[in-house]
């Protein structure tokens, strides 16, 4: 079969992307064949010139990495940008930002479409970063803001029902349970539960600032929380800790929770989703609204309120307006 490409181009992957290939020259080739453009770009690429822009995606990585912005991130959410940036400085390194368009990160998107999660991950931390471009003037727009997320792979997270809950109660015990209730009553993410210390609880809750968020909140005690703390034995600084006192790392208390979570056949629903159920738990509350989720969950945007309790929010809401209903026509019946 007669090659259509010219020597040393190969099309590579599902989506057939051109590379050069000559050498130690190994590189995409973005434009069309039989244009000018490419033609232009291939004698280049044969002459051994390999096009390395002044400002590159690699270069946007450094600075942004040792900017201000990067240093307020919580570590968490540090340490999950590496990862990607690390993915996208190996493949689009000595790509300019500035000529990024929407649809090569939509052809970004695609090309890791079975690893959906994944992609969606890499999607915020293009978008991030092409943001901090914006910002030192490297470009004027985010060509990857607004591009669509691929719809993850298996279930949605769940907050935990009831049953479940009441489950993992009477099969944990010590450290594990304590860890549990903490995370139920708080409502916080498990990095900021660990980190709380007994000199953090003034007698009716807790002052924290959220690692990730840097938002400051006070959480009250519920009663069910209050007597189980005021039932705990203190070990050291940390509410949650070893038997010396230690801090427990988020691996161990991951361990801990799964271990119980099989036990009572809850591995549809790991730590996050306590968050979940604390904030469906507020919702279903009459009179309850929005701001009092977003009080304890420490959200600002309502789009996460509806993703954590938008379930609860509506059947709140649907059973109020029945019961308004239920009521005029009682009234009127009356009449």
């Amino acid at each position: 079969m007669k090659r259509s490409l010219p020597a040393y181009v190969y099309a590579r992957g599902k989506k057939g992307y051109l590379y050069f290939v000559r050498g130690g020259i190994c590189q995409r080739i973005h434009s069309e064949p039989g244009t000018a453009e490419f033609a232009s770009d291939y004698a280049r690429l044969m002459r051994g010139r390999v096009a390395t822009p002044k400002q590159t995606i690699s270069k946007l990585i450094e600075l942004w990495m040792r900017s201000p912005k990067w240093a307020k991130y919580a570590h968490n959410t540090r340490r999950g940008h590496e990862r990607h940036l690390l993915y996208l400085s190996e493949t689009a390194g000595n790509v300019d930002p500035a000529k990024l368009r929407t649809v090569h990160v939509y052809e970004m998107r695609d090309a890791l479409a079975d690893k959906p999660t994944d992609a969606n991950r890499k999607l915020d931390t293009l978008v991030a970063l092409l943001n901090y471009g914006i910002q030192i003037g490297w470009l004027d727009r985010n060509p990857a803001h607004g591009v669509e997320r691929l719809d993850p792979a298996g279930r949605k997270r769940k907050p935990w029902p009831v049953d479940l809950i009441e489950a993992f109660r009477a099969e944990a015990e010590g450290r594990t349970l304590l860890l549990f209730e903490m995370l139920l009553g708080t409502g916080q993410r498990i990095n900021d539960v660990l980190s709380l210390r007994w000199s953090d609880l003034d007698g009716d809750g807790f002052p924290l600032t959220q690692g990730k968020t840097k938002k400051e909140l006070y959480i009250p005690l519920t009663d069910r929380l209050r007597t189980v703390l005021d039932a705990e034995k203190r070990k050291g600084l940390f509410i949650i800790c070893h038997d010396d006192g230690r801090r427990i790392s988020y691996q161990l208390a991951h361990k801990d929770i799964m271990a119980v979570r099989k036990k009572i056949g809850a591995e549809d629903y790991d730590i996050h989703a306590l968050r979940y159920a604390a904030a469906t738990e507020i919702a279903s509350i009459p009179g309850m609204t929005n701001e009092h989720i977003q009080a304890i969950t420490g959200h600002a945007d309502a789009t996460m309120i509806r993703l954590y309790a938008g379930a609860a929010v509506q059947r709140a809401r649907a059973e109020e307006a029945q019961k308004a209903r239920r009521d005029r026509t009682n009234t009127k019946s009356e009449h």
